[in-house]
């Protein structure tokens, strides 16, 4: 008996089977995000600008297959004025409004305060765009910046 239980307690363990997990590398494609006519950076008027921030934000590869957006960031630089408590003196500046997004076009909220307020000098700066390809692979498509003159 003592035989039989020296030969279990010296018995080899087996060896643990490692998983290999093989990622499948998939080449980027090149993209192309549009907002209308805009694309990259532009410097357009400001009604036109206000035309194209109710338009729906695109993003195509190079083969022209759309790909759907499901995340993007939304930035609006828009000028202000600060006041010295000191002196009483007003000097311009500028601040931002930025929030996220998870569809396109943006919300009628968002579209109806930036066209109202939208004047000469300031910026609407799409970034941090995520779109999936027809197999859902994510992709960080570039980004699009609107200036007005």
């Amino acid at each position: 008996m003592l035989f039989l239980f020296c030969n279990l307690t010296f018995a080899q363990k087996k060896p643990a089977t490692k998983k290999t997990n093989t990622a499948i590398k998939i080449k980027p494609p090149k993209l192309f995000t549009v907002l209308g006519v805009a694309k990259d950076s532009v410097v357009m008027p400001v009604d036109q600008a206000k035309a194209l921030i109710g338009a729906t934000l695109k993003v195509t590869d190079d083969k022209n297959n759309p790909l759907t957006i499901t995340y993007y960031q939304f930035l609006y630089k828009r000028k202000a004025m600060t006041e010295d408590e000191e002196t009483g003196k007003f000097t311009p500046t500028y601040s931002i409004a930025s929030d996220y997004f998870t569809s396109t076009p943006l919300p009628v909220k968002w579209t109806n305060i930036i066209k109202e307020s939208l004047v000469a000098g300031e910026e609407l700066y799409f970034f941090d765009i995520i779109a999936k390809d027809a197999q859902g692979h994510p992709f960080y498509a570039p980004n699009v910046k609107i200036i007005t003159k």
